[in-house]
């Protein structure tokens, strides 16, 4: 956040020292902007930019009615739809679903996901733990946990960019960073986070007559001491000269986008579904625009998928902006060259029923699930997994909800098997025993 005002000895404008020094506080990994720019000049600050795009769909997605139908299955189970063939050779996805089936070849369709809870949270996919573990041993989402291990690629970009919205369902939110403690949550891009890097509260003119005084006070000081304080007294200034930049603004901004671009993502609403959260598809090109930008990890909450009743209908109404958006995303990755660094996963908290309920709906279903992963220099093209003729139980290659964050961390450079430093200085595992990378995706 950006402190312009403190308590303390006030000089002849009204600010105070100690103000200016909390100037570069937006938390950045952890880091302080001074703090962070020092590390850089002192090779601190890491070079890489291996990146994440998390889409989490909440709700639960119908597997059975997306990505694994069975269009054999008995009358009371099989939905309405019908599968289509794709880009893959035996590989079919939902009819509804034209524009992700032509680039199934860039993405890996995982059919056999299993270990979660019948559980309505982000817990499980955002931190590897069920929410009532989370909570208890504080675990952090990985997007926390990627701030505090790898830090920014650019000092004026935090590492960790969270386009959640404030969802009336409290558990599909976003969950906290835990014991790595509230510096390493991410950045709010609809809150007072983006405010601050926006300089809201201060005109331009007013910022560089405190800069000024500042370099004044700063003249004096050095003049009187060390090398080592004129080198900090140089990276303050360097924090100025972040302040005012808009590059993370920029980023967020889709008008400034190619018209066709975002014409191809599709707009979608602000407007949230259900006690879920929104298809505003401009966040899917929001998110692209983040990583390529700087942003190791950018999560985006989508859609409302708990559909208990009217499942075929809603399906109607919100697949087609799904299959605009999500296909938008993967083929933009891939087109701009950035299919080595950044992978995207498009992921929720569980399946739903085979069997379709009284009220034309399919209820939660924990047993096994879907999911898409594209990019991250993986292995694509393919569908790994199978389920039963029901698609009520894997049958081939489960694949533990678990191992997607593994190979999340693979992909950008950290071994799932890593400890984590909390803030207390204890050290944790990442992930639960077990967990493992996707063999298949990354060998």
């Amino acid at each position: 956040m950006l402190t312009i005002f403190g308590n303390g000895h006030k000089y002849c404008d009204g600010v105070t020292r100690r103000s200016f020094l909390q100037v570069g506080s937006l938390a950045m990994g952890g880091l302080a902007l001074p703090q962070l720019l020092k590390a850089e000049s002192t090779g601190q600050a890491k070079s890489s930019h291996k990146s994440v795009i998390m889409v989490y769909l909440s709700g639960g997605l119908p597997h059975q009615d997306t990505v694994d139908l069975k269009p054999d299955a008995p009358d009371g189970i099989r939905g309405e739809f019908s599968p289509i063939n794709s880009a893959v050779p035996d590989v079919q996805v939902c009819e509804l679903l034209p524009q992700l089936a032509n680039v199934t070849d860039r993405m890996a369709i995982l059919r056999s996901i299993v270990g979660q809870r019948d559980e309505h949270s982000s817990f499980q996919n955002l931190t590897g733990y069920p929410r009532d573990v989370a909570l208890r041993d504080a675990r952090p989402n990985f997007g926390s946990v990627i701030a505090k291990l790898q830090g920014p690629v650019d000092p004026v970009i935090p590492p960790f960019i969270d386009l959640f919205p404030t969802m009336q369902h409290r558990p599909y939110n976003i969950p906290g960073a835990g014991s790595l403690g509230a510096g390493m949550r991410g950045v709010r891009a609809d809150g007072e986070d983006l405010a601050g890097m926006k300089l809201r509260y201060i005109d331009a003119e007013r910022f560089r007559s405190r800069k000024n005084l500042l370099e004044k006070i700063d003249n004096i000081r050095r003049s009187h001491s060390d090398e080592s304080l004129a080198a900090m007294d140089s990276t303050y200034q360097k924090a100025f000269d972040v302040l005012t930049s808009s590059k993370l603004v920029n980023a967020l901004d889709v008008e400034k986008s190619d018209p066709k671009v975002r014409e191809r993502y599709g707009k979608g609403s602000s407007r949230h579904l259900g006690d879920g959260a929104p298809m505003w598809n401009d966040q899917l090109l929001q998110a692209r625009q983040l990583v390529e930008a700087g942003v190791r990890c950018v999560t985006v909450a989508y859609g409302f998928w708990d559909t208990h009743g009217n499942n075929f209908n809603h399906l109607k109404n919100h697949l087609p902006l799904f299959d605009q958006g999500i296909s938008a995303l993967i083929e933009d990755i891939y087109e701009r060259g950035l299919d080595k660094d950044v992978t995207v996963v498009v992921c929720s908290e569980f399946g739903r029923k085979p069997q379709i309920n009284n009220n034309a709906g399919r209820d939660h279903w924990a047993r096994v699930n879907c999911a898409l992963m594209a990019g991250g220099g993986m292995n694509v093209g393919f569908a790994l997994g199978k389920t039963d003729k029901i698609a009520g139980e894997a049958v081939d290659r489960p694949i533990h909800y678990t191992d997607i964050l593994a190979t999340v961390y693979h992909n950008l450079g950290i071994e799932p098997d890593a400890r984590l430093e909390e803030l207390s200085g204890g050290r944790v595992p990442l992930l639960p025993p077990g967990a493992a990378v996707i063999e298949e995706l990354v060998s």
